[in-house]
Protein backbone atom coordinates (compact mmCIF):
# COMPACT_ATOMS: atom_id res chain seq x y z
CA UNK A 1 0.00 0.00 0.00
CA UNK A 2 0.74 3.71 -0.98
CA UNK A 3 0.31 6.36 1.34
CA UNK A 4 -1.71 9.54 0.49
CA UNK A 5 -1.65 13.08 0.96
CA UNK A 6 -3.86 15.48 1.79
CA UNK A 7 -5.12 18.49 4.21
CA UNK A 8 -6.98 17.59 7.20
CA UNK A 9 -4.76 14.95 9.29
CA UNK A 10 -3.30 12.11 8.30
CA UNK A 11 -4.78 10.29 5.45
CA UNK A 12 -5.16 6.44 5.71
CA UNK A 13 -3.29 4.11 3.49
CA UNK A 14 -4.27 3.14 0.24
CA UNK A 15 -3.94 2.45 -3.23
CA UNK A 16 -4.03 3.75 -7.07
CA UNK A 17 -6.27 1.86 -9.33
CA UNK A 18 -4.75 -0.01 -12.27
CA UNK A 19 -2.06 1.27 -14.28
CA UNK A 20 -3.01 4.59 -13.67
CA UNK A 21 -2.35 7.54 -10.99
CA UNK A 22 -6.01 8.35 -9.16
CA UNK A 23 -5.49 7.03 -5.57
CA UNK A 24 -8.09 5.57 -3.30
CA UNK A 25 -7.82 4.95 0.62
CA UNK A 26 -7.99 1.05 1.43
CA UNK A 27 -11.22 2.35 3.56
CA UNK A 28 -13.95 4.49 1.30
CA UNK A 29 -17.24 5.96 2.10
CA UNK A 30 -20.04 4.57 0.21
CA UNK A 31 -22.39 7.33 -0.61
CA UNK A 32 -25.62 5.49 -0.58
CA UNK A 33 -26.43 5.36 3.52
CA UNK A 34 -26.41 9.08 3.93
CA UNK A 35 -28.90 9.28 0.82
CA UNK A 36 -32.03 7.50 3.07
CA UNK A 37 -31.32 4.09 1.94
CA UNK A 38 -33.92 2.12 3.89
CA UNK A 39 -34.63 4.95 5.89
CA UNK A 40 -34.38 8.88 6.22
CA UNK A 41 -31.22 10.55 7.37
CA UNK A 42 -31.59 14.23 7.68
CA UNK A 43 -29.08 16.79 6.44
CA UNK A 44 -27.13 17.96 9.48
CA UNK A 45 -26.43 14.29 10.36
CA UNK A 46 -25.47 13.33 6.83
CA UNK A 47 -23.20 16.39 7.01
CA UNK A 48 -21.75 15.35 10.02
CA UNK A 49 -20.91 11.14 8.96
CA UNK A 50 -19.21 12.67 5.79
CA UNK A 51 -17.10 14.89 8.02
CA UNK A 52 -16.38 12.32 10.13
CA UNK A 53 -15.00 10.30 7.11
CA UNK A 54 -12.86 13.18 6.47
CA UNK A 55 -11.27 13.54 9.74
CA UNK A 56 -10.74 9.83 9.76
CA UNK A 57 -8.25 9.85 6.84
CA UNK A 58 -10.82 8.61 4.44
CA UNK A 59 -10.23 9.69 0.91
CA UNK A 60 -12.35 7.84 -1.47
CA UNK A 61 -15.49 8.62 -1.76
CA UNK A 62 -18.25 6.76 -3.73
CA UNK A 63 -21.76 7.68 -5.10
CA UNK A 64 -24.46 7.65 -7.84
CA UNK A 65 -26.85 9.39 -9.58
CA UNK A 66 -29.67 6.10 -8.11
CA UNK A 67 -29.09 6.87 -4.50
CA UNK A 68 -31.82 8.90 -3.18
CA UNK A 69 -32.58 10.29 -6.63
CA UNK A 70 -28.96 12.20 -6.65
CA UNK A 71 -29.60 13.34 -2.64
CA UNK A 72 -26.07 11.66 -2.52
CA UNK A 73 -24.54 13.47 -4.98
CA UNK A 74 -25.99 16.87 -3.64
CA UNK A 75 -25.08 16.13 0.24
CA UNK A 76 -21.39 14.53 -0.62
CA UNK A 77 -20.75 17.70 -3.04
CA UNK A 78 -21.91 20.20 -0.12
CA UNK A 79 -19.22 19.14 1.98
CA UNK A 80 -16.42 18.25 -0.17
CA UNK A 81 -16.71 21.53 -1.86
CA UNK A 82 -14.98 23.09 1.54
CA UNK A 83 -12.18 20.34 0.55
CA UNK A 84 -9.36 20.96 -1.33
CA UNK A 85 -10.15 19.36 -4.58
CA UNK A 86 -6.90 17.80 -5.23
CA UNK A 87 -6.93 15.65 -1.92
CA UNK A 88 -9.63 13.07 -2.51
CA UNK A 89 -10.69 10.70 -4.81
CA UNK A 90 -14.83 11.25 -5.73
CA UNK A 91 -16.31 8.87 -7.67
CA UNK A 92 -19.93 8.73 -9.47
CA UNK A 93 -21.98 6.10 -11.81
CA UNK A 94 -23.87 6.40 -15.14
CA UNK A 95 -26.67 4.32 -16.56
CA UNK A 96 -29.67 5.95 -15.17
CA UNK A 97 -30.69 9.54 -16.31
CA UNK A 98 -32.72 11.52 -13.77
CA UNK A 99 -35.68 13.10 -15.06
CA UNK A 100 -38.21 15.22 -13.21
CA UNK A 101 -41.43 13.65 -11.99
CA UNK A 102 -44.17 15.55 -10.16
CA UNK A 103 -46.69 12.45 -9.33
CA UNK A 104 -45.59 12.28 -5.42
CA UNK A 105 -44.88 9.94 -3.40
CA UNK A 106 -41.76 8.41 -2.04
CA UNK A 107 -38.73 6.16 -3.93
CA UNK A 108 -39.21 3.54 -1.23
CA UNK A 109 -39.94 1.02 -3.35
CA UNK A 110 -36.25 1.44 -4.93
CA UNK A 111 -34.69 1.13 -1.25
CA UNK A 112 -34.55 5.26 -0.23
CA UNK A 113 -36.80 7.44 1.59
CA UNK A 114 -36.84 10.08 0.24
CA UNK A 115 -39.52 11.75 -2.24
CA UNK A 116 -39.65 10.73 -5.64
CA UNK A 117 -39.22 13.87 -7.31
CA UNK A 118 -37.65 12.55 -10.23
CA UNK A 119 -37.63 9.27 -12.58
CA UNK A 120 -34.62 6.90 -12.88
CA UNK A 121 -34.38 5.92 -17.12
CA UNK A 122 -31.93 3.03 -18.17
CA UNK A 123 -29.52 4.84 -20.57
CA UNK A 124 -26.53 3.40 -21.51
CA UNK A 125 -25.74 5.29 -24.82
CA UNK A 126 -23.18 7.63 -25.36
CA UNK A 127 -25.02 10.65 -25.28
CA UNK A 128 -26.79 9.06 -21.79
CA UNK A 129 -22.97 8.61 -20.33
CA UNK A 130 -22.28 12.28 -21.34
CA UNK A 131 -25.72 13.95 -20.10
CA UNK A 132 -25.63 11.24 -16.78
CA UNK A 133 -22.19 12.80 -15.92
CA UNK A 134 -22.82 16.44 -16.84
CA UNK A 135 -26.14 16.10 -14.57
CA UNK A 136 -23.65 14.76 -11.86
CA UNK A 137 -21.63 17.48 -11.93
CA UNK A 138 -24.29 20.04 -11.70
CA UNK A 139 -25.80 18.41 -7.78
CA UNK A 140 -22.27 17.65 -7.00
CA UNK A 141 -21.38 21.62 -7.81
CA UNK A 142 -17.75 20.29 -8.81
CA UNK A 143 -15.74 20.48 -12.35
CA UNK A 144 -14.55 16.86 -12.34
CA UNK A 145 -15.22 13.66 -10.79
CA UNK A 146 -11.52 11.38 -11.00
CA UNK A 147 -13.35 8.06 -11.25
CA UNK A 148 -16.59 6.93 -13.23
CA UNK A 149 -18.42 3.51 -13.17
CA UNK A 150 -21.37 1.71 -15.61
CA UNK A 151 -23.86 1.24 -12.93
CA UNK A 152 -25.95 -1.99 -13.36
CA UNK A 153 -25.50 -2.83 -17.08
CA UNK A 154 -26.95 -5.82 -16.11
CA UNK A 155 -29.71 -5.98 -18.33
CA UNK A 156 -28.12 -3.38 -21.31
CA UNK A 157 -24.90 -5.60 -21.66
CA UNK A 158 -24.53 -5.28 -24.99
CA UNK A 159 -25.24 -1.36 -25.29
CA UNK A 160 -23.22 -1.29 -22.49
CA UNK A 161 -20.18 -2.63 -24.18
CA UNK A 162 -21.17 -0.64 -27.47
CA UNK A 163 -22.23 2.32 -26.58
CA UNK A 164 -21.00 3.02 -23.00
CA UNK A 165 -18.10 2.10 -22.67
CA UNK A 166 -16.33 3.69 -25.68
CA UNK A 167 -18.04 7.22 -24.57
CA UNK A 168 -16.00 6.32 -21.28
CA UNK A 169 -12.60 5.62 -23.03
CA UNK A 170 -13.06 8.88 -24.79
CA UNK A 171 -13.68 10.78 -21.84
CA UNK A 172 -10.34 9.35 -20.29
CA UNK A 173 -8.64 9.85 -23.66
CA UNK A 174 -9.80 13.19 -23.08
CA UNK A 175 -8.84 14.17 -19.86
CA UNK A 176 -12.20 14.80 -18.65
CA UNK A 177 -11.69 12.02 -16.29
CA UNK A 178 -9.37 10.07 -15.27
CA UNK A 179 -10.24 6.51 -14.44
CA UNK A 180 -12.84 4.47 -16.13
CA UNK A 181 -14.69 1.19 -14.82
CA UNK A 182 -17.74 -0.67 -13.84
CA UNK A 183 -19.96 -1.33 -10.87
CA UNK A 184 -22.25 -4.51 -10.35
CA UNK A 185 -23.56 -6.76 -7.69
CA UNK A 186 -22.56 -9.80 -9.97
CA UNK A 187 -19.18 -11.12 -10.98
CA UNK A 188 -19.47 -12.60 -14.89
CA UNK A 189 -19.99 -9.81 -16.73
CA UNK A 190 -17.38 -7.64 -14.45
CA UNK A 191 -14.93 -10.51 -15.30
CA UNK A 192 -16.01 -9.74 -19.43
CA UNK A 193 -15.30 -6.03 -19.04
CA UNK A 194 -11.80 -6.78 -16.85
CA UNK A 195 -10.89 -9.53 -19.47
CA UNK A 196 -12.54 -7.44 -22.94
CA UNK A 197 -11.75 -3.36 -22.31
CA UNK A 198 -9.24 -1.73 -20.68
CA UNK A 199 -11.16 -0.70 -17.30
CA UNK A 200 -8.67 1.02 -14.53
CA UNK A 201 -11.31 -0.85 -11.75
CA UNK A 202 -14.31 -2.29 -11.01
CA UNK A 203 -16.62 -2.14 -8.22
CA UNK A 204 -17.57 -5.44 -6.83
CA UNK A 205 -21.17 -5.14 -4.42
CA UNK A 206 -21.37 -8.11 -2.09
CA UNK A 207 -19.56 -10.82 -3.95
CA UNK A 208 -16.90 -10.95 -2.06
CA UNK A 209 -17.35 -11.03 2.04
CA UNK A 210 -17.01 -13.58 4.22
CA UNK A 211 -20.53 -15.17 3.39
CA UNK A 212 -19.97 -15.08 -0.55
CA UNK A 213 -16.39 -15.57 -2.30
CA UNK A 214 -18.10 -15.05 -5.91
CA UNK A 215 -15.43 -13.02 -6.77
CA UNK A 216 -12.77 -15.51 -6.80
CA UNK A 217 -14.03 -18.11 -9.62
CA UNK A 218 -13.37 -15.76 -12.02
CA UNK A 219 -13.38 -11.50 -11.50
CA UNK A 220 -10.48 -11.81 -9.01
CA UNK A 221 -8.26 -14.12 -10.76
CA UNK A 222 -8.70 -11.80 -14.26
CA UNK A 223 -8.15 -8.73 -12.29
CA UNK A 224 -4.81 -9.80 -10.70
CA UNK A 225 -4.04 -11.25 -14.45
CA UNK A 226 -4.97 -7.75 -16.21
CA UNK A 227 -3.73 -5.42 -13.49
CA UNK A 228 -7.04 -3.99 -13.12
CA UNK A 229 -8.33 -3.04 -9.37
CA UNK A 230 -10.96 -4.41 -7.62
CA UNK A 231 -13.01 -2.21 -5.35
CA UNK A 232 -15.28 -4.25 -3.04
CA UNK A 233 -18.82 -2.86 -1.96
CA UNK A 234 -21.51 -4.48 0.64
CA UNK A 235 -18.82 -6.10 2.64
CA UNK A 236 -21.42 -6.43 5.18
CA UNK A 237 -23.99 -8.00 2.34
CA UNK A 238 -25.68 -4.97 2.98
CA UNK A 239 -26.56 -5.43 6.85
CA UNK A 240 -26.22 -9.23 8.35
CA UNK A 241 -22.25 -8.93 8.59
CA UNK A 242 -22.92 -5.94 10.59
CA UNK A 243 -25.49 -7.11 12.94
CA UNK A 244 -26.16 -10.54 12.53
CA UNK A 245 -29.94 -10.55 13.68
CA UNK A 246 -33.51 -12.67 12.59
CA UNK A 247 -34.75 -10.19 9.99
CA UNK A 248 -31.64 -8.24 9.18
CA UNK A 249 -30.72 -7.24 5.61
CA UNK A 250 -29.34 -9.44 3.18
CA UNK A 251 -28.47 -8.54 -0.27
CA UNK A 252 -30.94 -6.00 -0.28
CA UNK A 253 -34.10 -7.85 1.43
CA UNK A 254 -34.86 -10.02 4.35
CA UNK A 255 -32.06 -12.35 4.99
CA UNK A 256 -33.11 -16.08 5.07
CA UNK A 257 -32.94 -17.83 8.33
CA UNK A 258 -30.08 -20.02 7.10
CA UNK A 259 -28.02 -16.88 6.09
CA UNK A 260 -28.96 -15.49 9.58
CA UNK A 261 -27.53 -18.88 11.55
CA UNK A 262 -24.40 -19.38 9.23
CA UNK A 263 -23.46 -15.43 10.04
CA UNK A 264 -24.56 -16.11 14.34
CA UNK A 265 -21.51 -18.93 14.18
CA UNK A 266 -19.23 -16.86 12.41
CA UNK A 267 -19.90 -14.30 14.97
CA UNK A 268 -19.30 -16.41 17.66
CA UNK A 269 -16.40 -17.84 16.60
CA UNK A 270 -14.78 -14.40 15.75
CA UNK A 271 -15.68 -13.15 18.96
CA UNK A 272 -14.06 -16.15 21.06
CA UNK A 273 -11.06 -14.44 18.95
CA UNK A 274 -11.71 -10.96 20.49
CA UNK A 275 -12.49 -9.69 17.05
CA UNK A 276 -16.00 -8.17 16.08
CA UNK A 277 -17.78 -9.93 13.27
CA UNK A 278 -17.74 -6.35 11.53
CA UNK A 279 -14.27 -6.00 11.94
CA UNK A 280 -13.25 -9.42 10.55
CA UNK A 281 -16.21 -8.65 7.85
CA UNK A 282 -14.70 -5.63 6.94
CA UNK A 283 -10.71 -6.79 6.46
CA UNK A 284 -11.66 -9.87 4.86
CA UNK A 285 -11.74 -8.71 1.61
CA UNK A 286 -7.72 -7.43 1.72
CA UNK A 287 -6.64 -10.86 1.63
CA UNK A 288 -6.71 -10.52 -2.27
CA UNK A 289 -4.27 -9.01 -3.83
CA UNK A 290 -6.74 -7.40 -6.40
CA UNK A 291 -8.50 -5.35 -3.76
CA UNK A 292 -7.47 -1.67 -3.52
CA UNK A 293 -10.90 -0.41 -1.12
CA UNK A 294 -13.09 -1.60 0.45
CA UNK A 295 -16.32 1.08 0.49
CA UNK A 296 -18.20 1.51 3.64
CA UNK A 297 -21.51 2.78 3.47
CA UNK A 298 -22.85 4.80 7.44
CA UNK A 299 -25.42 7.21 7.75
CA UNK A 300 -24.64 8.87 11.04
CA UNK A 301 -20.80 10.36 12.35
CA UNK A 302 -20.87 7.17 14.75
CA UNK A 303 -20.70 4.47 12.19
CA UNK A 304 -18.00 5.94 10.40
CA UNK A 305 -15.65 6.10 13.21
CA UNK A 306 -16.77 2.50 14.43
CA UNK A 307 -15.97 1.35 10.45
CA UNK A 308 -12.53 3.59 11.02
CA UNK A 309 -12.01 1.40 14.23
CA UNK A 310 -12.44 -1.84 12.80
CA UNK A 311 -10.55 -1.15 10.31
CA UNK A 312 -7.39 -0.54 12.19
CA UNK A 313 -8.11 -3.38 14.83
CA UNK A 314 -5.68 -5.76 15.28
CA UNK A 315 -6.91 -9.25 13.70
CA UNK A 316 -5.05 -12.01 15.50
CA UNK A 317 -4.13 -15.17 12.80
CA UNK A 318 -6.56 -16.95 15.02
CA UNK A 319 -9.58 -15.68 13.48
CA UNK A 320 -9.50 -16.90 9.97
CA UNK A 321 -8.13 -20.23 11.46
CA UNK A 322 -10.81 -20.95 13.82
CA UNK A 323 -13.53 -19.96 10.66
CA UNK A 324 -11.57 -22.87 8.40
CA UNK A 325 -12.01 -24.71 11.46
CA UNK A 326 -15.67 -24.86 11.75
CA UNK A 327 -15.91 -24.82 8.29
CA UNK A 328 -17.41 -21.39 8.10
CA UNK A 329 -14.57 -20.24 5.34
CA UNK A 330 -12.73 -22.24 2.67
CA UNK A 331 -9.28 -23.62 2.74
CA UNK A 332 -8.04 -22.19 -0.49
CA UNK A 333 -9.39 -18.31 -0.20
CA UNK A 334 -7.01 -16.08 0.80
CA UNK A 335 -6.66 -14.16 4.23
CA UNK A 336 -5.22 -10.97 5.20
CA UNK A 337 -1.86 -10.55 6.53
CA UNK A 338 -1.35 -9.90 10.11
CA UNK A 339 -1.34 -6.52 10.47
CA UNK A 340 -1.55 -4.11 14.16
CA UNK A 341 -2.77 -0.51 12.20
Amino acid sequence: MSVGSGAGGPVLPGHTLGRGAVFVTALGFGGAAVAGLYEDVGEEEAAAAVEAAWDAGIRYFDTAPHYGLGLSERRLGAVLRSKPRDSYTLSTKVGRVLEPYDGGGDDRSHGFAVPATHRRRWDFSADGVRRSLADSLTRLGLDRVDLVLLHDPDDHEEQAFREAYPALEDLRAQGVVRAIGVGMNQTRMLARFVRDTDVDAVLCAGRYTLLDQGALDELLPAASTAGTSVIVGGVFNSGLLAAPVPGATYDYAEAPDSVVRRALRMQDVTESQGVPLRAAALRFPFGHPAVASVLVGARSAGQVRDAAEQFHRFLPDGVWEALRRQGLLAAGVPVPERRTS
